[in-house]
């Protein structure tokens, strides 16, 4: 299949078209002010931005938390790996304190971006916590000679950086990763393990995908897992550290996405465009800074992204009681110590309402002291976990959870 060849070529091909508009750009914003201000002229440097931008990235943003403010006082941020495998590091955002908050491990998606979607879900948690986050690395920088990396492993390395950080610490699971999270809070739970946490929080994830089917649901279900390998798998280019790996790209999953509202990122581009013609900066910088994490993308191996989908949202295996770990069926009704709270958005188009609360009615041994569940009126999908919602009203709910389960 020559579906990544085909992009990389494009994207080779557009390189200097954007490194060429990108100079003009830089060069008439260097022009005396008359020039600069003139009308023709503004809409030329837009034009010419908005062609600069017009590309993916493939590399991580960097998270660009420096410090916050804990109490009174302002503490430095240093992001140190405690963990580091081919396919992902355990990410500590240490700060530079000595009094102990509670662990937290931010369990993050492999959806097509980088763990970086999540940097203000840390910054919120952050004065309060001790956090620790999942760093997946892009599967097209991966080499054959690392091997594979399916469902069980993506569950294999939550169990070890749980580990790693130690007993009593708390799991927070945003979206897709929320399965794997329950199972290997379940898995950890039936083998006694002493890592395991005290509490787990399960954010918008799609536990249960019969519930309230979506479109991502529907398309999931349109065509057989066959036609998702045979049209939708790539071979990573011999460019790159992963050449010849077989993923999902990362820029399909981009294109899936934006195709779901592609008048609102139409509308956005437009608005883009009109924000630099009139010299109004600071709304042009909130909608690059979004376009700079949407745009950047993340390859996922291929096994991962087919097993997720035939598992999650073909066979809903987990739900049904079918679903394995290294062969071994999966039991949430072993969790009797981890405390469970859910959080849905009213407004939330790509995993409804009710699909992460069926984690409770899964989790069936705890007693209801140990189990909460909210649903945010007013937001939809990343209103769960960024925003003034997710910061003014959710948090501070999850923050007592934890607290009254450390």
């Amino acid at each position: 299949m020559m579906l990544y060849q085909a992009y990389q070529a494009h994207a080779d091909f557009m390189l200097p078209i954007r490194a060429l508009a990108g100079g003009s750009a830089q060069v008439i914003s260097l022009a005396p002010l008359g020039i600069t201000d003139h009308g023709a002229t503004r809409n030329l440097t837009a034009a010419y931005e908005l062609i600069a931008r017009s590309g993916l990235s493939h590399a991580r943003p960097p998270y660009g938390i420096r410090s916050v403010m804990v109490g009174n006082r302002e503490v430095e941020v240093q992001e140190k790996p405690v963990l580091v495998t081919p396919f992902g590091t355990l990410l500590h955002f240490k700060k530079d304190m000595d009094t102990p908050q509670p662990r937290v491990l931010l369990v993050a998606p492999l959806s097509g971006h980088f763990a970086t979607l999540l940097r203000e879900t840390v910054r919120t948690m952050l004065p309060d916590h001790d956090v620790f986050i999942t760093d997946w690395h892009n599967a097209r920088d991966v080499p054959l000679k690392d091997g594979r990396f399916g469902f069980d492993d993506y569950i294999e390395h939550v169990i070890r950086f749980l580990q790693a950080i130690g007993p009593g610490a708390h799991i927070v699971a945003v979206c897709q990763p929320c399965v794997a999270a329950l199972v290997a809070v379940a898995v950890m739970a039936e083998d006694n393990h002493p890592a395991q946490p005290s509490s787990m929080t399960l954010m918008a994830g799609p536990i249960d995908c019969r519930v309230n089917p979506t479109k991502v649901n529907a398309l999931a279900n349109s065509k057989p897992i066959e036609w998702f390998e045979q049209r939708l798998i790539a071979r990573v280019p011999f460019r790159c550290g992963g050449a010849f790996r077989r993923v999902y790209p990362g820029f399909v999953q981009l294109a899936a996405f934006m195709s779901m509202n592609i008048e609102r990122h139409i509308k956005a581009h437009q608005e883009l465009y009109d924000n630099l013609v009139k010299g109004e900066h600071a709304k042009a910088q909130a909608t690059k800074t979004f376009y700079d994490e949407y745009f950047a993308v993340l390859d996922l191996t291929a096994e991962f992204y087919l097993e997720t989908v035939r598992l999650v949202f073909q066979e809903y295996a987990l739900p049904r009681g079918t679903l394995t770990f290294h062969g071994h069926r999966v039991d949430p009704k072993a969790i009797r110590k981890t405390t469970l709270f859910t959080v849905e958005g009213e407004r939330d188009d790509i995993c409804a309402v009710g699909q992460t609360v069926a984690a409770h009615e899964l989790c069936a041994s705890l007693r209801p002291y140990r189990k909460r569940h909210h649903m945010q009126p007013g937001v939809g999908h990343y209103g769960v976990f960024s925003g003034k919602r997710w910061s003014g009203q959710i948090y501070p709910i999850l923050k007592n959870v934890i607290l009254a389960s450390d």
